[in-house]
């Protein structure tokens, strides 16, 4: 089995972590490859460098180090190469880690064949603004549309399939799936989603409004926002850099073509996962 290990050495133990990983790897005489810009880190490990694109055409699968970050990082660049991604812990939360640190033993399963895949829903997400130009991305938790960190409350239009739905007042929207009910818009006091299931949701943060409760929508509805704001609006796909929007702008959002594949190797439940997960913020 080929694996390409994508690691995020911002977080203090990813490292160790990592070159555990390698070791419980080359114990099961896998390869396994990090990107080429990693080389002077991890030379000493066995591992073979590569391109991400080379890297990402060759492996079987993927192994990503590190928080929900990383793992929705690495699953988002790995769809389009149909490849399924293994989530290592090595943030705090992480949902989408199918394994723990102190778990790596359970490596064996990967290379064993024994484990499921999970394919997760993912949206499109399309924006043209009049003034900053145009953009696409994919995201797996959420597409976030919000007042870019100015202390000004914006207003933003929705429509599904260009019938109106509300004018939201407020600090921005949330536009997640079932695998981002449990992220931003939890938070924002959205409801939580079996991410077995392929929804919309609309969440509206901090709406200045009688109407603020969530929305949750077909799979095949395309949901628009649209903005006529002077000052800047941001727009983020699964926390990432975001596109800065101004003056007339549409964010079109829609499921994708193309599913995130996880890696599950243990046999916990959705349901076990979240109690597991928020047990210790509970009040």
């Amino acid at each position: 089995m080929k694996i390409a290990v994508i690691p995020n050495l911002t977080r203090a133990n990813s490292y160790q972590i990592t070159l555990d990983v390698c070791k419980h790897l080359k114990r099961l005489d896998a390869e396994y490859y990090f990107n080429a810009g990693n080389k002077e880190v991890f030379s000493a490990t066995g591992a073979g460098f590569l391109s991400q694109d080379e890297m990402l055409r060759l492996c079987d699968v993927v192994i990503a180090v590190g928080g929900d970050g990383t793992i929705l990082h690495a699953a988002k660049i790995s769809a389009e190469y149909g490849k399924a991604v293994l989530g290592i812990n090595a943030g705090r939360l992480a949902f989408m880690a199918g394994l723990e640190a102190d778990e790596l033993d359970l490596l064996d399963r990967l290379i064993n064949n024994s484990y499921e895949v999970e394919h997760r829903m993912m949206l499109k997400v399309e924006a043209e603004s009049e003034l900053t130009g145009k953009m696409s991305d994919y995201c797996i938790n959420d597409a976030v549309i919000d007042r870019a960190g100015s202390t000004h409350i914006i207003e933003l239009s929705a429509e599904c399939d260009g019938q109106h739905i509300n004018n939201y007042l407020g600090d921005g929207v949330i536009i997640a799936t079932p695998t981002g009910s449990t992220a931003y818009s939890l938070s924002a006091g959205g409801p939580v989603i079996d991410p077995q299931l392929e929804t919309i949701t609309l969440t509206p943060v901090c709406t200045h409004s009688l109407f603020s409760r969530s929305l949750i929508f077909k799979y095949d509805k395309t949901i628009s926002i649209r903005s006529d704001e002077d000052e800047c609006v941001n727009l983020s796909c699964d926390g990432e850099k975001p596109f800065v929007m101004k003056g007339k702008s549409t964010v079109r959002i829609s499921k994708a073509e193309i599913y995130a594949d996880f890696i599950r190797i243990k046999s916990d439940t959705f349901i076990d996962v979240l109690n597991s997960k928020l047990a210790a913020r509970r009040v």
